[in-house]
C-alpha cells in the first residue's frame, strides 16, 4: 500500500485541488492507496474539506512540518510513503514512476518541481537551474518526497529539531538505507511565498539562514517566511 501524507496548516483554498489531483493520479492503485491529511492547528476549513474528499484526518498542534509529517507516517498503514505538500499537484506519471523506483530498490527519492504560472522569466530560469542542481546533488524537495517505510524507520524519520531543511536532511539520511532516486517526472507547486512576501521580508528570512543555517533552521521564531500567518494569493492557486 502507498500511504500519502499531506501536512496542512490553514490550507482551505488549496487542499481540495491537491486531494482531487491525488485521487486522479492514484486511481489505478485501487484500494492500495490511502490519503492522510495532518491538520496542524488550522483555523479554517482544512480538515472539513479533507474529510469531504475521503481523506483520513490526523489532528496535531505542533506547528512544525517535520513533526506533522512524522505524525502522518505514524498513522499510516502502507509500506511505501509519499509526502506531498498541500499546495502541490500530483499526476499519474509521477506516481507510477516513484512506485517503480521503490520496486527497483530505491530507499526513497524526489522529483522535479515546477511552479504554477504566471512566473517572471528570471524565476522560470531559476526553476530550471534548480531542477538540474537538485538532480546532480541528489536533493529531495519536501513538497513531493517518497520513501519506503523500512528506510524511513531505519533513519528515524524527519528530524524534529529542524523547522526547515528537514526534507534535505531526510534525503541525505535515506542514503544510509539504500539508493535515492531523483526522478525526471514533474509536479507543480505554488510560488505563493514569492508573491505574498515583500523583498524586505524575504531578505530578513533568508540572510540569517545563509549566515547561520544550522542555528536558524532550529529556531521557528526566525522563520516567518515558513511559519508566519498563512498567506494566499488568488493567482497562485492551482487551476480547476
Amino acid at each position: 500500500m502507498l500511504s500519502i501524507v499531506i501536512p496542512a496548516h490553514d490550507e482551505a483554498p488549496l487542499i481540495g485541488a491537491t486531494l482531487d489531483a491525488i485521487a486522479a493520479a492514484t486511481a489505478w492503485l485501487g484500494d492500495r492507496v490511502e490519503v492522510i491529511v495532518v491538520d496542524d492547528a488550522s483555523s479554517d476549513g482544512t480538515a472539513e474539506i479533507a474529510r469531504a474528499r475521503g481523506a483520513r484526518v490526523v489532528q496535531v498542534a505542533v506547528r512544525q512540518i517535520a513533526a506533522a509529517r512524522n505524525a502522518g507516517a505514524a498513522a499510516a498503514r502502507g509500506n511505501q510513503l509519499l509526502f506531498v505538500d498541500a499546495d502541490t499537484l500530483a499526476n499519474e506519471p509521477v506516481v507510477r514512476a516513484l512506485m517503480a523506483a521503490m520496486d527497483r530498490g530505491a530507499a526513497g527519492g524526489g522529483v522535479a518541481v515546477r511552479f504554477h504560472r504566471p512566473m517572471p522569466l528570471h524565476m522560470r530560469l531559476f526553476e530550471s537551474v534548480s531542477i538540474v542542481l537538485f538532480r546532480w546533488f541528489g536533493i529531495t524537495p519536501g513538497c513531493f518526497l517518497f520513501c519506503t517505510r523500512e528506510a524511513f524507520e531505519a533513519v528515524g524519520g524527519f528530524d524534529e529539531q529542524l523547522y526547515v531543511t528537514e526534507d534535505v536532511a531526510l534525503g541525505r539520511a535515506l542514503r544510509r538505507a539504500g539508493p535515492v532516486a531523483i526522478l525526471r517526472e514533474e509536479v507543480w507547486t505554488s510560488p505563493r511565498k514569492m508573491h505574498t512576501f515583500s523583498i524586505g521580508e524575504k531578505l530578513r528570512a533568508v540572510v540569517p539562514f545563509v549566515l547561520s543555517p544550522r542555528r536558524t533552521s532550529r529556531e521557528r521564531d526566525r522563520l516567518d517566511l515558513w511559519y508566519g500567518s498563512r498567506r494566499h494569493h488568488p493567482d497562485d492557486e492551482p487551476p480547476g
